[in-house]
């Protein structure tokens, strides 16, 4: 009865559930780089992903990708992103997706502005993998 009861709940824990957030205005506009909202960003948050994350102590922190490598000069970036990624209808996410959402969102956002002064070239190697090559090293 106890292996039956743990087993049951196991399965219940793992399976799918809603979040419901309660914001505190209206969202008029879902695409968090076209408003500085708060409730625009956060509702982002909730239902797009990102490449890079922080985790609870701030240290950067892959989520969308599998890793990346920094050349030795600090010039040249190469990400890789995990397997399974899929948009809503079930297509793949791929390196060239990654390439055009970073090339949207780097003209609206002030670090996407200062980053991009500084990319060279925004390259995909393949489906999996793309290349960042900097004009000069970039701490942040």
């Amino acid at each position: 009865a106890l292996g039956a009861t743990v087993a049951t709940l196991l399965s219940v824990s793992a399976q799918a559930q809603t979040i419901r957030a309660v914001m505190h205005a209206d969202i008029k506009i879902i695409d968090p780089i076209w408003t500085s909202a708060y409730n625009v960003r956060n509702y982002g948050y909730m239902v797009y992903d990102t490449l890079l994350a922080m985790d609870e102590k701030l240290a950067v922190q892959p989520q969308m990708l599998e890793g990346w490598k920094i050349s030795d000069d600090k010039l040249t970036y190469t990400f890789t992103l995990r397997d399974g990624l899929k948009f809503h209808d079930g297509a793949p996410v791929t390196s060239a997706d990654c390439i055009a959402s970073l090339q949207r969102w780097a003209p609206k956002d002030a670090m996407g502005q200062k980053l991009f002064s500084m990319v060279k070239e925004l390259t995909p190697v393949d489906d999996k993998s793309f290349v960042m090559v900097l004009t000069e090293p970039y701490g942040l």
